[in-house]
């Protein structure tokens, strides 16, 4: 099983720039994409239809439009879909949808970003509490479990480009890479690109400014964690700089069936 995560910065300016030949060209089971900025009714996916992508799980933001959101495409259809984490004070953001595929659950995640002041800072502080409490519930019933997406927080000072310039940075504030240590040591998920390559450089994420991502100044926030067992299988993790139909690039995880 091939599973992508992407942040599209907006799924119809990506379709515009091409993503649907994209995939099609790549070998993609499942591809989750985040900040989708749409809903379902504001989106001909047809032409991802039309590259076998038939099924399409949503979780739009209802709080504003043209916000957030995020979107499980999938070649076979999931067993069970579920949107949200069960707190309306994120799922009015659209930010987490849950597929099964058999006994494996995949969490398509979009973590809020603190930049828009301490009162989302804050939010983004209480997203990540309620977020661990929740996977920590749901493990107990669905253990073969991965949690993909843009968790907004480059974990380690190998994740971005210029790590001592941005301690006071959100994505990479003190408190938000305890987080992401805490996440890993309760939940034991693995991070799957380090777990393949532990001291590789790669980013999936590049300003706008300053001509950053062709001079490769970018922030690792984009993962896949995912249980022990499924650690086990992986084949191959792989950025994809060359897809540029976003400020991020895909990341494709390859696991044995």
């Amino acid at each position: 099983m091939n599973i992508v995560t992407y942040n599209v910065n907006g799924i119809r300016a990506a379709l515009r720039k091409g993503i649907a030949e994209w995939a099609a060209a790549t070998d993609i089971d499942v591809l989750c994409l985040q900040e989708t900025k749409a809903h379902p009714e504001q989106v001909d996916l047809a032409e991802l239809r039309a590259v076998g992508f038939e099924h399409a799980a949503w979780h739009s933001a209802t709080s504003k439009k043209g916000y957030s959101g995020v979107l499980t495409l999938s070649k076979q259809a999931p067993d069970l879909v579920v949107p949200g984490c069960q707190l309306e004070v994120y799922d009015c953001e659209g930010r987490v949808i849950r597929t099964d595929f058999g006994d494996l659950t995949i969490l398509n995640c979009y973590f809020p970003n603190g930049g828009q002041g301490d009162h989302r800072q804050d939010y983004k502080y209480r997203f990540l509490d309620d977020f661990l409490a929740f996977v920590l519930e749901l493990q107990k019933t669905r253990p073969n479990l991965i949690v993909v997406g843009d968790y907004n927080i480059a974990h380690q000072e190998i994740d971005l480009h210029a790590p001592k310039r941005n301690e006071n940075t959100t994505g990479f504030l003190p408190d938000e890479r305890k987080w992401m240590t805490r996440w890993f040591r309760e939940t034991g998920l693995v991070d799957a690109f380090r777990h393949l390559h532990p001291e590789t450089v790669a980013y999936s994420w590049w300003s706008y400014r300053a001509n950053a991502r062709n001079n490769n100044k970018g922030w690792r926030i984009d993962y896949h964690s995912l249980n022990p067992a499924l650690a086990e299988r992986i084949v191959a993790v792989e950025h994809l700089p060359d897809a540029l139909h976003s400020d991020h690039c895909p990341i494709l995880l390859q696991l044995t069936s």
